[in-house]
């Protein structure tokens, strides 16, 4: 690795000085006029600290320079000469300008390094946060549909003699409903495998808004037939950068909570608007509203969360809210909860 680093500072350093070289010379033919070389040079020997790693090549790369345009582009020319009345001085000033424009650009790289180091840090620790959050509300989510399909199947296996049409309908029905509601989580799992597990991102493409808040609510509608939702979006045509997909995961969990969660019939308001640089999504219901300790963790998969209290009521929020936070997150939006006088109040915002 140090030897692949000495070849690449050589490298740099001598194209560098012969390209400043050729424009200095280009530059006396045009104009007769050597006042503004030195300039040259040290643009060339900023750029060396720029590009090469270490104090070493800048600070060579400053002395060759001196000597470069004493040498060639001071008279008398072809000599090296620094008796001259002055020159001592400007010899000096220019090896000053050259060497502190080196090391105050390798310092500055060195620092831009350490924040990519700490962002990288962050990262990654925000990665972990997610995963955790994740597998935390997988556990749960998982646990309490697959228990009610194990009960309800073993009580009809068991009791089938006993148990009248009613019941047995009434007990198939109920697996049927966790089962389909375990297909959901399966389909918000596999949606989040198209969020790049090393940058935490995702490939995004210029997206229309109104067709991606029509394509969630027509979804939302196929699962939830009775679900009344009022859309509004701009007047004016947006197109957004996005992952489509994911975007319309989110609308879908966000909307499917509060019909399930809201304990209204109201219908559910879909808000988009242009809020500065980001596009804002909010999604109102008009139901009993959040738990005020839970808005502050509401997101990150908190088994302990319901509006009510029951587990039934609380089936199907921890991983959808975090499934939410986590896509939001690698598009670089926000997303909140809150309340409002009358219900509970979600939103998100994607960058514009």
């Amino acid at each position: 690795m140090a030897n692949t680093d000495l070849k690449r500072n050589c490298l740099i350093t001598i194209l560098a000085l012969l390209l400043a070289t050729l424009v200095s010379w280009l530059f006396y033919m045009a104009t007769g006029s050597t006042n503004n070389i030195s300039i040259i040079y040290v643009l060339a020997v900023a750029l060396i600290a720029r590009y090469s790693s270490g104090y070493t090549p800048g600070i060579l790369a400053s002395v060759v320079s001196v000597f470069i345009v004493n040498a060639v582009f001071t008279y008398p020319y072809g000599t090296l000469n620094f008796t001259m009345a002055g020159y001592p001085l400007t010899f000096l000033g220019i090896l000053s300008v050259s060497i502190i424009t080196s090391a105050t650009t390798t310092h500055l790289k060195s620092q831009a390094r350490q924040i990519q180091e700490q962002e990288r840090l962050l990262l990654e620790a925000d990665k972990e946060k997610m995963r955790a959050n994740l597998l935390r509300a997988i556990s749960h989510d998982l646990r309490t549909p697959l228990t009610a399909i194990i009960g309800s199947s073993s009580a009809y296996l068991e009791n089938k003699d006993e148990l009248s049409g009613a019941e047995q309908d009434a007990l198939v029905r109920g697996i049927q409903e966790d089962a389909n509601w375990l297909l959901h989580m399966v389909e918000n799992l596999l949606t989040v495998t198209r969020i790049d597990a090393d940058t935490a991102s995702v490939v995004k493409t210029e997206e229309s808004v109104e067709e991606v808040v029509a394509e969630a609510v027509t979804r939302l509608k196929k699962r939830l037939p009775d679900v009344s939702v009022k859309v509004k979006v701009p007047d004016e045509f947006y197109m957004i950068p996005m992952d489509a997909t994911l975007i319309e995961q989110v609308i879908i969990n966000l909307l499917e909570n509060a019909a399930r969660h809201s304990g209204s019939s109201e219908p559910i308001e879909l808000n988009v608007w242009p809020n500065g640089n980001s596009m804002q999504f909010d999604i109102i219901d008009y139901g009993k509203g959040i738990e005020e300790e839970r808005l502050s963790s509401i997101f990150d998969g908190d088994a302990a969360y319901s509006r009510t209290g029951s587990s039934e009521a609380f089936k199907g929020m921890g991983i959808g809210l975090s499934i939410c936070k986590t896509i939001i997150s690698a598009h670089k939006g926000t997303i909140t909860a809150e309340n409002h006088s009358r219900g509970a109040k979600f939103s998100f915002t994607l960058p514009m």
